[in-house]
């Protein structure tokens, strides 16, 4: 009788360790899907404020460049030398910060070199 009641005893707790196992298993793949779930709701959320915030940039830029003003013509007629070369450093500073193109800045040059 000891030998039924020990293999019984090792049967029963074979099948408690099994069922113990797959009740983990399963917990564990329910909580790595809630995990995997949240991960992309949270990447998907990041990649929408991103995309308010590249808008909101362009938004910005496109109104800062109506906003900016229209470089004044450049005077025809050359003034004294030491003029002269402000308004040249000043149509060059112009042309650095991208205000005049370059065929706005080629022009204002020949202007005032005559």
């Amino acid at each position: 009788m000891r030998r039924g009641g020990l293999i019984r005893a090792a049967a029963t707790t074979a099948v408690v360790a099994g069922t113990a196992t797959a009740v983990s298993g399963g917990m564990r793949s329910r909580r790595d899907a809630k995990d995997q779930q949240a991960a992309e709701a949270a990447a998907y959320e990041q990649e929408q404020q991103q995309a308010q915030m590249d808008a909101a940039a362009q938004q910005a830029v496109a109104a800062q460049q109506a906003a900016a003003p229209v470089a004044a013509p450049v005077a025809a007629a050359p003034a004294a030398g030491g003029d002269l070369m402000a308004q040249l450093q000043q149509l060059a500073d112009l042309h650095t910060q991208g205000i005049l193109s370059d065929d706005e800045f080629a022009a204002g040059k020949a202007k005032l070199l005559g």
